[in-house]
């Protein structure tokens, strides 16, 4: 294991405040067969690093709208065409529901349910390079949903095509995770542990099962080099055989510690695997670890699996996240959930130990050292980060969602908190300019992950619909 360097709550040496964006280069590639970086997926790109090449709202006075859809709203996704794609769960029947929304209002132009199935079943999905929304829904159909004008000149969003997986995926399994590869296959992981390639060009379907006991509960990411997917025991990258069948490159276990925690929805990492690096955006790749009393960032070599560096984070707040970190050159970025208030989790999610915990937030910065041979923590800071946040290369500002305690320097939740947009500078974690977007449940954003749109527009979604952040 490469050596740690850590000292104090600030600690390293970080670029001075308001550096060259160029440090937080280069994103992962572009996937051909993904839509627009920093909006195709949740997590920006398929390599999932949470990076946009686009600026977020610019100079002016910030002003917060919210679009009311009864719903929770943890995917917005945006084509070349700039109308944003939202997948929402209702709050009355839980049947996931496209949402098209007119980029100038936010108003929801168009819906489309999908068939129900798990908590997490269908909550990811990207769109691909022809704009439609790619998804595997609860009867376990990969789907490809397009929005076209109608003759009367409105919008109507559509099923374009369809490949059934019933016959890969057991009944009561459900997808959790799906990326395309750089052939155009959909990889795709389930609950259950079942990691598999569909082809709906040709009907073509590959699995894999992952050893006894291992769930998948968070989405896979893909780079020309393979696809990482982290179960509740290790990270794997996989590449396809001829015809497509998954196949082992490297494993490595990691410590998931005694049980699920507060703050959590699985008992292991609650990580989205993460590929960054200074060289092709892909030279490594990292998950946050669920280990008991402080968890750590572990980071391997995307080609062999090797550890790079093992390094605490978190240590001003809670020890547990539940979020993808951001890779951004040779830096991550890494916000904290432990203990945060969900509604709810997955019906096998386990017991929690302890059972609740006080939202103590927290956000670290690690950067690995220049010739490779370890990392370093070079800030960690106690905001409590409300949602996943996000990266903007253009401006070099890390945007999220505080949610604050209604006393203030407590760590405790209730129903009246309040929730502040944030801009924080990834220099030194300190915030630099802040919006509150509203108060009390209505605009929780419950971890879910923000997105900038073409025109500067922040979104983030909530547990009932979706906010919208400009200026001037």
């Amino acid at each position: 294991m490469a050596a740690v360097s850590l000292t104090a709550t600030a600690v390293g040496t970080a670029p001075p405040a308001g550096a060259a964006t160029a440090e937080f280069l280069p994103a992962p590639p572009h996937n051909p067969y993904a839509g627009p970086d920093g909006t195709a997926t949740m997590h920006g790109d398929t390599g999932s690093s949470d990076l946009t090449p686009l600026a977020g709202p610019g100079a002016g006075t910030l002003t917060a709208r919210r679009t009311a859809l009864a719903s929770a709203c943890p995917t917005l996704l945006i084509g070349s065409d700039g109308y944003p794609v939202v997948l929402c769960t209702p709050i009355f029947g839980q049947v996931p529901t496209v949402h098209l929304l007119d980029p100038k209002s936010g108003a929801s132009l168009a819906e489309l349910e999908l068939t129900k199935g798990s908590l997490l079943g269908g909550v990811y999905a990207y769109i691909d390079q022809s704009d439609r929304l790619t998804v595997i829904d609860g009867s376990r159909s990969l789907l490809r949903v397009g929005h076209h004008r109608t003759a009367a000149g409105g919008w109507e969003l559509t099923v374009d095509q369809s490949l059934s997986l019933a016959s890969a995926i057991a009944e009561d399994d459900a997808v959790t995770g799906l990326a395309p590869d750089w052939q155009g296959r959909v990889w795709f992981a389930t609950g259950g542990g079942t990691v598999g390639t569909a082809d709906d060009r040709t009907g073509t379907v590959r699995t894999l099962s992952l050893p006894d006991g291992e769930r998948v509960s968070n989405s896979i990411s893909t780079a020309p080099a393979g696809t990482a997917v982290t179960s509740t025991h290790a990270t794997y990258l996989l590449t396809a055989g001829p015809d497509g069948t998954p196949l082992i490159s490297w494993r490595r276990a990691y410590d998931r510690g005694q049980a699920r925690k507060p703050g959590q929805l699985s008992w292991g990492s609650g990580s989205t695997p993460t590929f960054f690096g200074p060289g092709n955006g892909t030279e490594y790749v990292t998950i946050v670890d669920n280990a008991d009393t402080t968890v750590g960032l572990q980071v391997y070599e995307t080609a062999t699996g090797a550890t790079v560096c093992s390094v605490p984070v978190l240590l001003a707040g809670g020890p547990g996240s539940e979020n993808s970190p951001i890779g951004a050159g040779r830096s991550v970025f890494v916000a904290a959930t432990y203990g945060y208030p969900y509604p709810a989790v997955p019906a096998d999610a386990g017991t929690a130990v302890p059972a609740s915990a006080a939202f103590e937030g927290g956000l670290s910065r690690v950067d690995v050292r220049p010739d490779g041979s370890g990392c370093d923590l070079v800030w960690d800071n106690e905001l409590r980060s409300a949602a996943v946040p996000r990266l903007s290369t253009a401006d070099g500002k890390l945007r999220t969602v505080l949610r604050n305690p209604v006393i203030p320097g407590t760590s405790t939740t209730s129903l009246l908190d309040p929730y502040v947009y944030a801009e924080i500078d990834p220099a030194t974690g300190r915030v630099t300019r802040s919006k509150q977007v509203g108060i009390g449940s209505l605009y929780d954003s419950l971890q879910m992950a923000g997105t900038i749109g073409p025109d500067g527009t922040y979104y983030q979604g909530t547990v009932t619909g979706v906010v919208r952040v400009t200026a001037g």
